[in-house]
């Protein structure tokens, strides 16, 4: 089995994927990626990692931070998880950008009633941040908690996407470079 790696530089930060042939199965920040690399040897075993380019990525990702929030549905994922875990991320991929829900609200539109706290855990578990979109998952009480990736990054990640008043000038956000590394 051999996972491919790319990294990419963001406005929040660097980023880094892994692939499975064609599919994304891991995409976080880089400060994060350590917990995401450990998920995915729990998932696959032993595996080599190779280093390719991923342009068609870069491209999406690209689209993304630049104002069109809605590129990132076209990338095949294969997130793996748990059947509980994947009903919270598909439930996740289907709250539109520029709109949040509550956790609990998450776990009766799966048919859990009371498991708000296991859709955050679930959210927690998410492996491919940005496209299964988490941070559009808030607290019951409106709060912005959660995050894997901080809260900055949530509250930036939803401003971006017209769900929060901008956290920063426009200028400021769309004058950071994006580039694959």
């Amino acid at each position: 089995m051999t996972l491919t790696y790319s990294r990419f530089a963001t406005p929040l930060g660097d980023v880094r994927l892994a692939r499975c042939e064609d599919s994304i199965v891991g995409l976080a920040f880089d400060d994060a990626w350590p917990r995401v690399e450990r998920a995915l040897v729990r998932r696959y075993g032993t595996f080599r990692a190779a280093s390719a380019s991923s342009p068609d990525v870069a491209a999406t990702l690209r689209r993304y931070f630049e104002g069109a929030p809605d590129a990132l549905a076209e990338l095949s994922i294969d997130p793996g998880g748990t059947p509980f875990q994947r009903a919270v991320w598909a439930a996740l991929q289907r709250i539109p950008a520029g709109r949040t829900t509550f956790y609990g609200a998450i776990a009766r539109a799966i048919g859990a009633p009371g498991a708000a706290r296991a859709v955050g855990a679930a959210c927690g578990a998410n492996p491919i941040w940005l496209v299964i979109p988490c941070h559009r998952a808030i607290g019951n009480d409106g709060q912005l908690v959660g995050y894997a990736g901080g809260i900055a990054r949530k509250r930036w990640l939803l401003a971006h996407e017209g769900a929060l008043p901008c956290a920063e000038p426009a200028s400021t956000r769309s004058a950071v470079a994006f580039a694959q590394r």
